[in-house]
């Protein structure tokens, strides 16, 4: 029996023993393949990373320049158009010219009330100068009014020739202790209002804005070049004489607008990004330069190196021993996930077409709403412009007459729902957009309760105010009337003979509540929860005039403003309603986002 079976042995042990080498061999070829394709991927994508990040860097510097360029452009041109100016140019009256441009541009240029804020943003100029038809600098004859400048500084701003297009340059100036510091300058056309031709040209100085600012904690660093030379700080002398060269042998490059290379700065590398300022301008090309180290790319490589070793290493130790104990396993759930998976994203797609169904629906309404809306105000104003010219003629009836008087107050009811829904069809559609200002809600009040003092009191109703002679909220004038004014006339009209309407408002910390109550008869409460909707009107105003789009109409403009209207109480002897606004001291803000 054991004469057939002892041969079989080896054979067994030499094929699980070559099965297994084989196998070693392929998992050990798979994985070093893996691991080396993994690292340079690893690499490239920790490159790309670095790379996005300073580019994102860069791109914020360049939006602030931007912006901030262009809020200096707008404003120099608005100091070119001042009026004295043009005056003295025009009439060639130029020993007043610096003495009117003083009080023209007194509050552009830097003084002691300014605030170090207002300095820090550089919107406040430096100096200023005035330029002759040909270009030549009209020198100032008090030069401290107008900010000082060496001569060699102020032959710098002179031009050939006055542009009709504004120019940009910037100057090198020399402060002493201080060192050299850079002005950006404007030079902004002056142009004749009788002739539409170029007189002379203003000048103006100003502090650049940082190229960095708080980027230095990454590590970027960065400066302007202009006439040959870099200005950045915390460089050594040769690291700034190869970088000067440098920027020399790409200024010198055609359609060198901007781009970037690769250069050291003390044995480290860096890259080097570079952009022109003031392209296709009168004054020398100046180069805003940042340097960003790649040294945090260069210690990420090599982590990602010792760690892909690492991890290949353990992969084959631990590979050959788990690998096909855990692949039956886990095989399992991960089709169960991936059934899973493919349900959820069903199931997904399902509700991203009933939301997408439900967001065109919505949408189509509200379209309906404003289309129709719009459409009714033309019909209307010719029907009751018909209705009018019919009261004109004097062969009508007196009872004609007062038939078509009731149709031609209808026709106002009429215009009036039409516009509350076109109000409420933008608040709808996200359109609505308010220029909050401080509203002194104390006089609205008291505007609105004049209007309503004026109207005939057939029900003989006592008003009784209560609220301070001046409280200011944050909203549109416009529509804060038009909040009161509902409320006012749901008052009004809710009412019984000889009645009261309380009008009270008071400040609440940062809010302003306003209350308006009346005598009327209750609302009932299973009505309560509904008087807000559109349209709806409870029983307890079945035979009064109205079209139940106040109080909505109301609510919904006191939440765009910040606040917000609800039912405080509602019983056989009392019903009053609260509004809540924004509470704003008057000289706190001038215009603001309604979110």
């Amino acid at each position: 029996m054991t004469s057939p079976i002892e041969p079989r042995k080896p054979v067994r042990t030499g094929f699980r023993l070559k099965l297994l080498v084989a196998m070693m061999i392929v998992v050990a070829a798979i994985t070093a393949s893996g691991l080396y394709v993994e690292q340079r991927n690893l690499a490239a994508e920790t490159a790309r990373h670095l790379q996005r990040e300073f580019q994102g860097e860069l791109a914020s510097l360049h939006n602030t320049r931007e912006v901030r360029h262009a809020t200096l452009v707008e404003r120099c041109q608005a100091l070119a158009r001042k009026p004295r100016l043009h005056a003295a140019l025009e009439d060639n009256a130029l020993d007043l010219l610096y003495p009117s441009a003083k009080d023209e541009l007194r509050d552009v240029m830097e003084a002691a009330n300014h605030t170090p804020e207002s300095v820090s943003h550089g919107l406040h100029a430096e100096f200023y100068r005035f330029l002759d038809l040909k270009g030549a600098v009209i020198s100032p004859p008090n030069p401290k009014d107008v900010g000082e400048l060496r001569r060699e500084e102020e032959s710098q701003l002179a031009l050939k020739a006055v542009p009709r297009e504004r120019q940009l340059g910037y100057l090198v100036k020399h402060n002493g202790i201080a060192g050299e510091t850079i002005s950006e300058v404007i030079a902004v056309p002056i142009i004749s209002i009788e002739t539409d031709e170029v007189i002379a040209a203003l000048v103006l100085g100003f502090k650049p804005a940082e190229v960095v600012g708080n980027r230095e904690a990454n590590g970027i660093k960065g400066g302007i070049w202009v006439n040959g030379r870099l200005h950045l700080s915390s460089l050594g002398e040769t690291v700034q004489t190869a970088l000067d060269n440098e920027m020399s042998r790409v200024a010198t490059t055609p359609d060198c607008g901007e781009g970037s290379l690769s250069v050291h700065v003390d044995g480290v590398p860096h890259l080097l990004f570079y952009k022109l300022l003031n392209p296709d301008s009168f004054y020398p090309p100046a180069y805003e330069v940042c340097i960003f180290p790649l040294t945090d790319l260069l210690a990420r490589q090599r982590q990602v190196r010792w760690q892909i070793l690492g991890a290949g290493a353990l992969m084959l130790l631990v590979g050959f021993v788990a690998s096909h104990f855990f692949s039956a396993r886990l095989s399992v759930p991960v089709e169960k996930l991936a059934v899973d998976s493919e349900e959820n994203r069903a199931q997904r797609k399902l509700a991203e077409a009933a939301l997408e169904h439900t967001n065109v629906e919505l949408q189509r309404s509200v379209r309906f709403s404003a289309d129709a809306s719009h459409q009714l105000k033309t019909p209307v104003t010719v029907l009751r412009a018909g209705l009018e010219e019919l009261l004109t003629q004097e062969d009508l009836a007196p009872e004609m007459r007062e038939e078509v008087s009731e149709l031609v107050h209808q026709t106002y009811r009429l215009t009036s729902v039409i516009e509350d829904l076109l109000l409420l069809s933008r608040m709808d559609a996200g359109r609505l957009q308010l220029d909050f200002v401080p509203v002194n809600l104390s006089q609205v009040i008291e505007a609105e309760l004049d209007d309503v003092g004026a109207q005939p009191n057939a029900l003989d109703l006592a008003v009784e105010p209560d609220f301070p002679a001046a409280l200011h909220i944050a909203g549109e004038k416009r529509y804060t009337v038009l909040i009161v004014r509902n409320l006012l006339e749901n008052a009004r009209k809710y009412n019984r003979l000889g009645g009261r309407v309380r009008v009270a408002a008071r400040q609440d910390g940062d809010q302003v509540l306003l209350s308006i109550g009346n005598t009327g008869r209750p609302i009932p409460p299973t009505a309560q929860k509904h008087i807000f909707e559109r349209f709806h009107r409870a029983s307890v105003g079945e035979n009064i005039p109205g079209h139940g789009l106040g109080l909505n109409l109301a609510r919904e403009l006191a939440r765009i403003h910040g606040g917000d209207l609800r039912l405080i109480c509602s019983d056989d002897t009392w019903t009053e309603f609260e509004v809540r606004f924004r509470f704003v001291k008057p000289s706190s803000i001038t215009t603001a986002d309604p979110a």
